[in-house]
């Protein structure tokens, strides 16, 4: 069983390394992952061993909270607010204390103003340094969680960033008390020992990183807001009391819902009355609104544009295509990308050695002569300065943006791993029918032999009224669409694998294949046959009609290319991937097809058992293989592919065990895909870069180190606003990618 559950109380990658640790303990969960940057841990466990109860227990002995609703959570807004006013409320108590401990040396040196004599710490030092504690313990207050966090985490002997900010701030303020205790003793040299100042200012920077990190989180939550902002609120039902608005959680499936124009649908269903045209851009990707009429499926978040009609209820809540969207999309923003383990482990012991480095420094410095205060920066610059924070949001506030962005394009990436791979992809194999093309045959040619165009189909058109057969039905619609007149037939009888044989005003009226009319004794000209045997040559189907004994002409159908698709191809071909088309029909047809997009590489006849070897084949010659598809036939090479990508107007069970679905059926997603892909490593690659590069060069600084060579010593206040610095920097690079323009990355820059 997988699940997913809402964590409180994590602020860093040791947070969220220690979840893991404890809940992978439990015996019966295969896999335990968190993600930092939405706050939530999913875990794959078998339900017969343990349960909810073991392993929420095993996350509150962690240290942590379980949210059970959504009333126990605050939304992001609310978030942002409360981090907004914190902030505010710090710096209305920052500003006097930096006044009061910095004021008499700018009144000194300046002389710009007077400071008044009985805040001189000369003459009143303990008036100096009391009312400092005043203005520092509303920080204090306010920032109260970082105490109550990271004091709490070292009890548990699993120290945060909060511990590492709550010893460094405290560290501070019991130095700056046992200056006044020396002041209050007589010791007029203690009063320049105040550090109150520096506390302050460390957690309100803290707390203003804090603001500008829940900002950042936010805008990466975008995607998925979006998405359920689609949906309508509320649907107008038919019973027998009339029309009536209930919330959109209380219809079922059976229920009769009445749409006006201009209105969104609540749910998935089917029309029982009414004609009229939805736009369905956001599940299609078409900019033109469909025609919809009385048995046509319809989506939730569709856009009724003209006409009133009802419709039934058929998949509701979960099962309803813009949950099922919204639920990849989830899914795949809590995932992990293999490259996160690398932060994964160096954030487990990141904390401890932070501590144990402070005070080393502080141990050397101490034992070669220096001033309790000097040591004392020592130590609190080094865990101030240290962000475990940017490493564990390097990986997943990426992921986050990136999975966003494909799905504003239609593009639904169900993972980290998935989009890590997808970077690397040498091969992308390609399924023919509804792939590459349509998946509906059409009419391409029509050659009539002494009669119009028009009086042709409508002969073909009356014998292959109220057939099944794709042919038929494509000869019919084409009639239908010219208002041609389709006549009633008399002793109709279909032969299979054939044609149809039926009468027409006393008159044998024929359409199928060449050699079966021939066979009847029908005449066909040689000029006719050799058209026919062209049409076939390019993976054409060509259908005969005669009237009597005499052949009327042919009309040629086949499964007609989408229009993108040799745009899709040639994109991918110049990014340097091979493109392999993988198809069960014939030979010649495969080879039309394969020749109009420009697919050099063809495999055709291959049974669907047969599909996931030419992947695997692939795989063996050291190609990591994408494999794009959409019939039931596809599922097991989409499978075996390292990248499975399914067409969104495919069958469920494709898109099921797809790693990517391209919501639009555009095969150009697939270049857009890997190159979205490729950006994000490239983002997150950075991020780390950051992140380990901050700390590996930060932290020997504040230790001392450029001070042995004579240099500066770093000020625990620059520490924390380089700390606050880091994470925000990380977090704003994450956030480029959510301005990405595949536009902006043509194929032959990569």
């Amino acid at each position: 069983m997988n699940k997913t559950y809402k964590i409180s109380g994590m602020t860093c990658a040791a947070c969220s390394s220690r979840v893991e640790r404890f809940v992978k303990k439990i015996e019966g969960v295969d896999s335990a992952a968190v993600n930092l940057a939405t706050e939530t841990l999913r875990v794959r466990f078998d339900e017969r061993v343990t349960g909810d109860d073991e392993i929420e227990a095993t996350v509150v002995k962690a240290g942590y909270g379980i949210v059970h609703t959504p009333d126990e959570d605050i939304t992001p807004e609310e978030h942002i607010l409360e981090m907004r006013n914190r902030l505010i409320f710090s710096v209305l108590f920052l500003v006097p204390l930096l006044a009061v401990s910095m004021g008499h040396m700018l009144a000194m040196d300046f002389g710009l103003f007077s400071w008044p004599a009985i805040l001189d710490p000369d003459e009143y030092p303990l008036n100096f340094a009391f009312l400092q504690l005043a203005l520092t313990l509303p920080i204090v207050f306010i920032g109260r969680r970082f105490y109550s966090v990271g004091l709490r985490n070292i009890f548990h002997l699993s120290p945060n960033m909060d511990s590492l900010i709550a010893m460094g701030t405290l560290a501070a303020i019991t130095y700056s008390l046992a200056a006044i205790a020396g002041i209050s003793l007589g010791s007029r040299e203690a009063v320049h020992q105040l550090y109150f100042e520096s506390a302050g200012t460390i957690l309100t920077l803290i707390t203003l990183g804090k603001y500008l990190e829940a900002i950042a989180k936010n805008k990466t939550a975008h995607a998925v807001r979006a998405l359920l902002d689609l949906a309508p609120k509320t649907a107008r039902i038919v019973d027998i009391e009339g029309e009536r608005d209930i919330p959109v959680e209380e219809v079922k499936p059976g229920d009769v819902i009445a749409v006006k124009p201009g209105e969104s649908l609540p749910v998935d269903g089917k029309i029982i009355q009414g004609i009229t045209t939805i736009d369905e851009g956001m599940l299609t990707g078409e900019s033109m609104p469909a025609e919809k009429g009385i048995g046509d499926e319809v989506f939730g978040a569709s856009i009724n544009k003209t006409g009133y009609f009802k419709y039934t209820a058929t998949k509701v809540g979960e099962d309803a295509a813009l949950a099922r969207i919204v639920r990849l999309v989830e899914e795949a923003q809590g995932s992990k990308a293999p490259i996160a383990r690398i932060a994964d482990k160096v954030s487990g012991w990141f904390v401890p050695v932070v501590i144990g480095l402070a005070a080393i420094a502080a141990i050397y410095w101490a034992v070669n002569g220096e001033s309790a205060a000097f040591v004392l920066t020592i130590f609190i610059s080094v865990l101030v300065i240290a962000c475990p924070c940017a490493l564990g949001l390097a990986t997943p506030t990426a992921i986050m943006a990136a999975t966003g962005k494909g799905a504003e394009y239609g593009i639904l990436i169900k993972g980290g791993e998935a989009l890590e791979t997808a970077q690397h992809v040498t091969a992308v194999v390609l399924d023919k029918t509804g792939t590459i093309t349509s998946g509906r045959p059409a009419i391409t040619d029509i050659i009539p032999e002494g009669l119009s165009e028009d009086t042709l189909i409508a002969l073909a058109a009356s014998a292959e009224n109220g057939s099944e057969h794709p042919l038929a039905q494509a000869i019919v619609e084409r009639a239908r669409n010219k208002r041609l007149r389709i006549q009633g037939l008399a002793a109709f009888n279909a032969v299979p694998g054939e044609g149809i044989e039926a009468l027409l005003n006393g008159q044998a009226l024929r359409v199928g294949k060449g050699k079966w009319l021939q066979d009847q004794g029908v005449h066909i000209s040689a000029e006719l046959l050799t058209r026919a045997d062209q049409l076939a040559a390019k993976g054409k189907t060509p259908v005969f009609i005669s009237t009597g004994n005499s052949c009327r002409g042919i009309i040629a159908l086949a499964d007609t290319v989408k229009p993108e698709s040799q745009e899709a191809v040639q994109f991918l071909q110049r990014m340097g991937i091979k493109v392999v088309m993988l198809t069960g029909d014939n030979k010649a047809t495969a080879r039309a097809i394969a020749k109009e997009v420009g697919i050099t590489e063809v495999r055709a006849e291959v049974l669907p058992a047969d599909k996931a070897k030419e992947v695997q084949l692939l795989q063996t010659h050291g190609h990591i293989v994408a494999m794009a598809g959409d019939g039931i036939n596809d599922a097991p090479a989409l499978a075996c592919a390292d990248i499975g990508m399914a067409i969104g107007s495919g069958t469920d069970i494709a898109i099921e065990s797809a790693d990517i679905v391209l919501m639009h059926s555009d095969l150009r997603d697939i270049s857009r895909a890997i190159r979205l892909s490729r950006h994000t490593m490239r983002n997150i690659r950075q991020n780390l870069f950051w992140a380990f590069g901050y700390n590996v060069l930060g932290i020997p600084v504040a230790m001392g180190v450029l001070h042995i060579f004579g240099g500066p010593l770093l000020n625990p206040m620059l520490a924390a606003a380089a700390m606050s610095l880091s994470s925000v920097s990380v977090l704003t690079n994450a956030l480029r990618l959510r301005g990405f323009h595949f536009a902006d990355y043509e194929p032959t820059k990569f």
